[in-house]
């Protein structure tokens, strides 16, 4: 790029295939996005500055690699603080966990440095003829969903990955030298507030519960972040019919002329949705005769593996909502079907483990607030519990009182258990609980410990029919290292568990 060219100002820079030869770039957050945006940007030719809070030894071994290459990284918190003293900058790319009051942003902000996502970034930079974004966001249901339909893309013969939040960074999906025909991306709260241009084929919000209201300043705000997805959506804008919400997003959204509402509903399917009729998941909105017929994409016996008593009802809805966004691209019912057979779910989401003396266990140890447990909670007749944790103050009033039929027994971990007695004490005041003592947990033996007694408590409380269910409702902090160790415990002590397997 010449002199003149690299003078040119982000904004004024045109896109699809934005150049950023010559950019001044600072990337906040030296995490995955963070190192693939800096890492893509360096290769193009970009002056890159990188700057994180935290100084480990991994981010250290991290920026030996980029700096080698010319990438500049600093580590520690006095570089987050401020804009860099010692240069100018064109544009700052942000890690998703950011607030938008931090120092560096604000002050970013108000000098009028425009500060973007990885996400938007990618949409720029991605040529005109990259491969199609198909989104979601919402609550909770996402990192199924788009694994899902990861699944139906590749068995319709198409080159397409999940990225985003899960998988890949939209960066490097983007910008594959190979090049991918499909993007289905996970899309959080976090990267759609700095995302301005979206552009998907087809976007969808799954659902919307209250979740990271402290970071966006409350529930309209957060919900708002959510219906960005919706923004410059070409062919349809997908919705929730359960949840109102989701549907006042759409009808809010500033889409391409001639995109389409379709709904996605458990129930019989109107006109432009998708929904299940005498166990078939129809389409009744991607199909020229869809006011008077209705395509069938798969069965419930075709999800039946997902889960010790069949698929849930909020897995099948992941499925259906998969389905409409693959739809959307012009899928085949058949990719449909045989991508949701092959369909595997991903460790600690509604993961059957194993059947023991006829009781299933399952690990959804990703289930960290009340609407993912309460999903959870759905997908059995008869539960032993295996709940609690760092609740952060959510309401768990209406998740117990609506389990309260379901529930066989309960087992709680916790530090502070008084959200979830309290809340069973009202609502379930029957139900047999049992109190894991708070134990020494500061070191892998002591956790360990602790879940294997849980474990075991509910393996007492359970007979032959019932599932033992890790939907803790809470996040781990309290007592695990992060919830993946919650669930790896769990699973380990469940494979010790004495017993017939089945």
């Amino acid at each position: 790029m010449t002199a003149a060219a690299s003078a040119v100002p982000v904004l004024q820079r045109p896109w699809p295939g934005l150049d950023v030869g010559g950019l001044r770039i600072l990337v906040t957050g030296f995490g995955v996005s963070g190192y693939a945006v800096a890492d893509q940007t360096m290769q193009r030719g970009a002056q890159v500055l990188v700057v994180d809070g935290s100084d480990t030894p991994e981010l250290r071994e991290r920026a030996q690699i980029l700096e080698v290459l010319g990438v500049e990284v600093r580590l520690g918190a006095e570089h987050t603080r401020a804009l860099p003293a010692d240069r100018e900058l064109d544009l700052v790319v942000t890690s998703p966990g950011w607030r938008p009051e931090q120092p560096l942003l604000a002050a970013a902000a108000a000098a009028g440095i425009p500060v973007w996502s990885e996400v938007e970034l990618a949409r720029r930079m991605q040529a005109a003829d990259g491969p199609a974004w198909l989104g979601v966001t919402g609550t909770n249901g996402k990192t199924t969903t788009v694994t899902m339909l990861e699944s139906i893309l590749q068995h319709a013969g198409l080159r397409a990955v999940a990225c985003g939040n899960v998988g890949l960074p939209v960066i490097e999906a983007a910008l594959d030298p190979e090049g991918f025909d499909v993007l289905a991306l996970e899309l959080s709260s976090f990267q759609l507030h700095w995302t301005e241009n979206l552009d998907c084929e087809a976007a969808l919000v799954l659902n919307v519960s209250a979740d990271h209201l402290d970071w966006h300043g409350g529930a309209e705000a957060y919900a708002r972040a959510k219906g960005r997805i919706y923004e410059g959506a070409r062919v349809a804008a997908l919705y929730n019919v359960a949840d109102e919400t989701t549907r006042r997003l759409v009808e809010d959204a500033d889409v391409v002329e001639g995109a389409r509402a379709v709904g996605i509903t458990l129930g019989s399917p109107g006109l432009s949705e998708l929904g299940v009729v005498d166990g078939m998941l129809v389409d009744r909105a991607f199909l020229a005769e869809r006011r008077t017929a209705a395509a069938e994409l798969a069965t419930l016996a075709d999800l039946a593996h997902l889960g010790p008593q069949g698929a849930g009802p909020h897995l099948v809805l992941d499925a259906l909502a998969a389905a409409a966004l693959a739809r959307a691209h012009g899928v085949p019912a058949r990719a449909v079907r045989d991508g949701l057979r092959a369909y595997r779910l991903g460790a600690h989401r509604a993961q059957h483990l194993a059947t023991i003396d006829g009781v299933g266990y399952v690990d959804d140890t990703k289930a960290t607030n009340p609407a993912a447990a309460a999903a959870s909670l759905r997908a059995a007749e008869r539960v032993v519990w295996i709940a609690g944790g760092d609740t952060k103050g959510a309401d768990l009033d209406e998740l117990v009182a609506a389990a309260r039929d379901r529930l066989v027994g309960v087992v709680l971990l916790g530090v502070d258990q008084t959200p979830f007695t309290s809340a069973l004490a009202r609502h379930a005041p029957d139900v047999p609980v049992r109190r894991i003592e708070p134990d020494q947990t500061d070191d892998g033996a002591g956790r360990s410990r602790l879940m294997e007694d849980a474990v075991h408590a509910a393996s007492t409380l359970a007979a032959a029919g019932d599932v033992v269910l890790l939907a803790p409702a809470a996040a781990s902090i309290d007592q695990f290292r992060d919830y993946a160790e919650r669930g790896d415990l769990f699973a380990a002590a469940v494979s010790r568990l004495p017993g017939e397997r089945s």
